[in-house]
């Protein structure tokens, strides 16, 4: 068996889809360019001055209303849980709780007022902490580095703090850490990765923050509270501990009051909010809705607050912020200054008169901004820089004429009062349209890239079809196929790499890349187009057969009409946001249709009626009925299981109707003990089902009666992997109610368990790669006869073990046979579960995935693994029996059909264990069980949160070369029936025949090229879905719903595509290393 060149020519291909993916997103989810510029307090942005204006020491571009400023950040405060509404009698837990705020603005209504803060999505803390410190807006590939945090290089409001002597004390989200190393006179920083738990953050924060104001020595304290968040995140917003760490905050603010100076401005702000379940990263109306409340022990405002509270972009509080302190508004602002909080206590004409100078400086920052960055960038169009450059300029002459016509007393106040407002409305349209046009046009894309990946994916789809088919028509084709390829790649590599050497530019790895992936697919294409000249050559020797060609192509083309159709049907789709946000509904639907199909082209064929004649009808009525029957009861199951994964599904904010499965929350958050009991029994006596299926399928074959190591872990190790998963289960229910010392115990078994699972499941894999043999063999040391081989003497060379095993194998048939026939113990060797080698190593390898993969689930999610398990049991018996029905010739060749329903549950799967594409619906959770608190690195968080989101990719992806192996594993139990008497050398022709996987090592050249093919048909099908996810991006990359819809649901099936390949080798490559320990087990055996 030719291991090695199978393996690198799908590693190859695989390699060639990454180049594709890589190129693409480099064109796709480009950052916008940001500018190293920085603000300061010589710059030319001040307004020109009227009568009575000055500029005191310490001031930067305009008098500065206040010397200290405290920011309390509460992660997550939706507006809702700031907003109070007395004539609630009965409130939800999150309703009515800060009733501190309400009390304040209304006993002080000129001191304290509510807003509406509006996020910029996508609504991850990392970006809107971005937006809050540099009032630019975030891009949505910055969602990718949420917890991957890298210091901000750009202007922004702590930079500006420090930069003019100012003291900026922090405490709270560790992110900040990271975000702005050294700026900080003192902080205070606490582990903010684990949502679990809700109390060490806020615990930590108070118990500096009143020694902290008390001592005075800060002149910018921010406090960033993280309890309410990670609420969200275990609970929802709809719980009593939500309740609880509101009301929590609510006394942190009035204490904190009680601590204030009257030349302090206090600042409550949420950077998002979150939606009915907790999450949030989008950009739904409850995700981006949050709340901000000033505050100040002196008069803020000049007016009283309007009657329903004013929504503002998080932008605006930079520039706002920065005045009030009296330093300058970072370089790279967008944001619009609060005009009202710089009203002061003078006439309405002076309100007036200062609003419009900050306006004024707030719109020089921003128009020097655009100027700088469109010489940068060139991507804001020149259009509509012009007609804000007009807007600009119409509106800074027209300020300092009015300034002169002020100066000079030649306006009557009514008149002035009216051309003040006039003036400031316009100063307010061009920054808002200058923030539009900012927003649209950071959706920046290079053509180039995104068209260069597309048709690098699209021609990687191409090579994985042709090479199929090659592989149906030559066993050894992947020989010469893979070298001359992989020789163009290295040269144009080489070339390129030579090229920036000599030019002095930088390397862009990346692109290399791409272009050797694009020069290496070229080299195939060439190859095989120089061989197919040759073998057309040689065909046309030889005499024609073209009727029996074309009538076995139409055949052939018909039968793959109808799962290329659906296939087709489900890229075409994606081009469409409605198909995309109801997938979760279509997929189900296109695996009950692609099976429905094939039973109704059995039905066409006449392989489901009874075949015509007296003595066949008698012969084979009882058996083509009991297959057909057979046939139409797996699909049943199959339909039951599709209609009950539907219980299980997360929700869209797109579907308001929808409600989220009670099935996805923790059997924690019931509240009724009973109902809380019964699921868990539930769970716990279906893990137990599950290892007692798994061993009674063992046992069935006989891979369960040899005492090596991997049979004794199969009896012992996955009893106690249930044991440790049905405890870490019980104790994480039961957390929340455990108390004092208790307590202490529960902490460190809910560390210790999962740690059970992980170092059982790690062994139970080791064992089977080190030694993945389920083979007994009895040897009972009598002579049955010699093997008769080509070869003299005792086979050496692998050519004569390859000839060997199968005779082998037959002798073991024979002898077993004539010991049951003579009823004497004169067997050689009698060997159990060789049948089935293959087959018993990939079932105990997906049983200790599926173990990995539920532990990090939910516990009630486990009813979603059993029944994925149980489909794809069922989806390989049809499998099966279909092929046994249509008579198929080709054993060593996997249908398209069954590749494409593979892969059609895997996707099913995806949404059927509570996962959408899309960032609020990832379970962040499972980056924590087994850690207790933060992680050290990022790696092993992304790993765990990996692989809970791609659970059912890297399960039918290990899996899938069960779709080669299991026809031959049922051969034996569809034969071994009541036949009519046989002479004994059929029978003995017969017996021959029930060879099950060893039939397999008959030709191992064709065991290979099965392998091939099969892994090639499955990149192809992936490869096409990610074609259509990768075209509908860029065609609709202007659509409405482009950040929404389209490009999350790329970035999923690119990352499942990445997935599933890796795990697709990882699967072929356990069978190849059984197919290893095979050969090796046949080499020691002797037979006398």
């Amino acid at each position: 068996m030719q291991r090695w060149p199978v393996l690198l020519f799908l590693a190859w291909v695989c390699l060639l889809f990454f180049a594709g993916i890589g190129l693409f997103m480099s064109g796709f989810l480009l950052t916008r360019i940001e500018l190293a510029s920085s603000s300061s307090c010589s710059d030319p942005l001040l307004p020109p001055p009227w009568q009575g204006q000055s500029l005191p020491p310490g001031s930067c571009w305009a008098p500065r209303r206040f010397s200290k400023a405290v920011l309390v950040i509460i992660d997550a405060l939706r507006f809702e849980f700031a907003r109070f509404n007395p004539a609630k009698a009965s409130p939800l837990p999150y309703e009515n709780k800060l009733s501190f705020l309400h009390h304040l603005a209304t006993s002080q209504p000129r001191h304290a007022r509510l807003y509406r803060f509006r996020a910029d999505p996508p609504t991850a803390t990392m970006q809107r902490i971005k937006g809050l410190t540099t009032g630019s807006l975030p891009t949505f590939i910055d969602v990718g580095s949420n917890f991957a945090t890298y210091a901000i290089q750009e202007d922004n409001l702590l930079a500006q703090l420090v930069q003019n002597g100012r003291r900026v004390v922090f405490m709270g989200d560790d992110t900040w850490e990271g975000l702005f190393p050294e700026k900080f006179f003192r902080s205070y920083f606490f582990p903010s990765f684990n949502v679990k738990d809700l109390h060490t953050v806020d615990d930590g924060i108070l118990q500096h923050l009143y020694p902290t104001v008390d001592s005075g020595e800060w002149d910018m304290l921010i406090a960033h509270f993280l309890g309410v968040d990670h609420c969200g995140h275990k609970h929802g917003p709809d719980h009593p501990e939500m309740a609880k760490k509101l009301t929590q905050m609510n006394e942190m603010l009035r204490s904190l009051v009680d601590h204030l100076g009257n030349d302090t401005l206090l600042l409550v702000a949420g950077d998002h909010g979150m939606t009915e379940t907790g999450d949030h990263g989008g950009e739904s109306e409850k995700e981006v809705n949050a709340a901000l409340f000033v505050y100040s022990r002196t008069p803020l405002f000049g007016t009283g607050p309007p009657e329903e509270p004013e929504a503002i972009p998080q932008v605006n509080l930079v520039p706002t912020v920065a005045l009030l302190l009296g330093v300058p508004i970072p370089y790279s602002n967008i944001g619009e200054v609060m005009a009202e909080l710089f009203s002061g206590d003078g006439d309405t004409v002076s309100a007036a008169l200062q609003q419009l100078s900050v306006y004024h400086i707030n719109a020089k920052q921003v128009d020097r901004f655009l100027q700088s960055y469109s010489l940068v960038a060139q991507d804001l169009p020149a259009e509509q820089l012009q007609r804000l450059q007009e807007l600009f300029s119409g509106a800074v002459e027209e300020h300092a004429q009015l300034l002169d016509q002020v100066q000079g007393a030649t306006l009557v106040p009514p008149e002035l009062q009216s051309r003040l407002g006039s003036l400031i409305s316009r100063f307010q349209l061009y920054l808002r349209e200058a923030r539009a046009v900012c927003t649209q046009s950071w959706a920046r894309f290079n053509s180039l890239r995104m068209v260069g990946g597309c048709t690098l994916i699209a021609a990687s789809c191409l090579l994985c079809y042709m090479a199929a088919e090659l592989a149906a028509s030559s066993d050894s084709f992947y020989h010469s196929c893979l070298l001359y390829p992989l020789l163009w790649g290295l040269v144009v590599a080489v070339v390129l790499g030579l090229a920036h050497v000599l030019t002095q530019e930088g390397l862009d790895l990346l692109l290399v890349s791409s272009c050797a992936a694009a020069a290496s697919q070229l080299g195939f294409f060439w190859h095989w187009w120089g061989q197919r000249r040759k073998r057309a050559f040689l065909v046309g020797s030889q005499p024609p057969l073209a009727n029996i060609g074309i009538r076995q192509r139409l055949r052939a083309w018909l039968g793959l009409a109808f799962p290329m159709g659906i296939l087709l049907f489900r890229c075409g789709a994606m081009f469409s946001d409605s198909f995309v946000v109801f997938e979760a509904r279509v997929a189900p639907f296109l695996l009950a249709s692609l099976v429905m199909l094939l039973v109704g082209k059995l039905h066409w064929d006449g392989r489901l009626t009874v075949p015509e004649g007296p003595k066949q009808q008698v012969l084979g009525f009882s058996s083509y009925r009991r297959e057909m029957w057979y046939l139409l009861c797996l699909v049943a199951m199959l339909l039951v299981c599709v209609r009950l994964s539907g219980f299980f599904h997360q929700c869209r904010e797109e579907i308001p109707q929808c409600r989220p499965s009670l099935f996805l929350s923790p059997l924690a958050s019931l509240r009724n003990t009973r109902a809380k009991n019964l699921f868990y029994l539930l769970c716990v006596a279906l893990l137990a089902g599950l290892v007692y299926a798994v061993r009674s399928w063992l046992r069935h074959y006989g891979n369960l009666n040899s005492s090596d190591p991997l049979v004794l872990f199969v009896r012992w190790g996955f009893p106690l992997v249930v044991l440790c998963i049905a405890c870490y289960w019980a104790v994480v229910s039961s957390a929340d109610d455990s108390l004092g010392k208790l307590q202490e115990l529960v902490q460190v078994a809910v560390v210790a368990f999962p740690w059970a699972v992980y170092g059982l499941a790690s062994m139970g894999l080791l064992l089977l790669l080190c030694n993945p043999m389920t083979v007994f063999a009895k040897d009972t040391r009598e002579s049955a006869g010699s093997i008769v081989t080509p070869y003299l003497g005792v086979p050496s060379s692998e050519v004569d073990f390859l000839h060997v095993i199968p005779q082998i194998y037959k002798r073991m048939q024979e002898s077993q046979k004539s010991r049951l026939e003579r009823g004497s113990c004169k067997a050689t060797i009698a060997a159990y579960g060789l049948g089935s080698v293959y087959s018993a190593a990939l079932v105990i390898a997906l049983t200790l995935l599926g173990f990995l993969l539920m532990l990090l689930h939910s516990e009630r999610l486990s009813l979603a693994f059993l029944l994925l398990f149980l489909e794809a049991f069922v989806l390989l018996h049809i499998h099966t029996h279909a092929r046994g029905l249509a008579g198929d010739a080709e054993p060593f060749s996997v249908p398209w059909y069954a590749v494409i329903s593979w892969l059609l549950a895997a996707s099913q799967f995806f949404y059927s264990t509570g996962h959408q594409p899309i960032f609020p619906a990832i379970h962040w959770n499972a980056a924590f069980v087994g850690f207790h608190l933060d992680h050290s690195t990022n790696l092993l968080p992304a790993v765990l949160v990996g692989a809970n989101t791609f659970a059912s990719h890297i399960l039918f992806a290990v899996g899938c070369p069960l779709l080669l192996l299991w026809p031959f594993v049922c051969e034996m139990p569809s034969l071994q029936k009541k036949k009519p008497k046989k002479e004994p050398q059929e029978e003995l022709q017969e017996v021959e025949e029930h060879m099950m996987e060893m039939r397999l090592r008959e030709s191992p050249e064709k065991f290979s090229t099965a392998l091939l093919q099969l892994g090639l048909k499955y990149l192809f099908v992936l490869g096409a879905q990610l074609l259509a996810c990768v075209c509908a991006a860029m065609i609709l990359r202007r659509h409405l719903m482009v950040w929404k819809v389209f490009a999350p649901k790329f970035l999923f099936e690119s990352l499942g595509f990445v997935v599933s390949s890796i795990c697709l080798l990882l699967g072929i490559s356990l069978v190849m290393r059984v197919d290893c320990a095979v050969s090796t087990w046949f080499s020691r055996l002797q037979l006398r």
